[in-house]
């Protein structure tokens, strides 16, 4: 999957973030590399679920890992924390994921489904 892809170099982006956080930031580093964790454990569990409604339900809590993570990343900005390069880089990618789970929870909500067998 495209998307998995995508989470995996967001999760690799997220890290890079986290490592480059000072001392004295444990805390936003730890939130920040488990929520984007979240994101790939969330979408793969997604993944291997057979009913919709399960599928979308582990899409949108990857999602919401995913927002949590590009809040963090905007707190990161806001404190001057890091490069902003690579807080755009992060950003950059965090969008693209939104957009694509997204795409997905739709796909699968059940009251899309029922739309579309109409």
């Amino acid at each position: 999957l495209d998307v998995y892809q995508v989470t995996l170099d967001f999760v690799a982006v997220a890290d890079e973030v986290a490592k480059s956080l000072p001392k004295g930031r444990a805390y936003l580093r730890d939130q920040l590399r488990r929520a984007a964790n979240s994101v790939a454990a969330n979408l793969a569990e997604g993944v291997g679920e057979f009913s919709s409604a399960e599928k979308a339900r582990f899409y949108r809590m990857a999602r919401r890992s995913a927002v949590e993570c590009a809040s963090h990343l905007l707190v990161c900005r806001r404190l001057t924390l890091v490069d902003d390069a690579l807080i755009g880089k992060g950003w950059d990618h965090s969008l693209r994921l939104v957009a694509m789970q997204t795409s997905m929870i739709k796909s699968t909500s059940p009251n899309t489904l029922e739309t579309r067998q109409r």
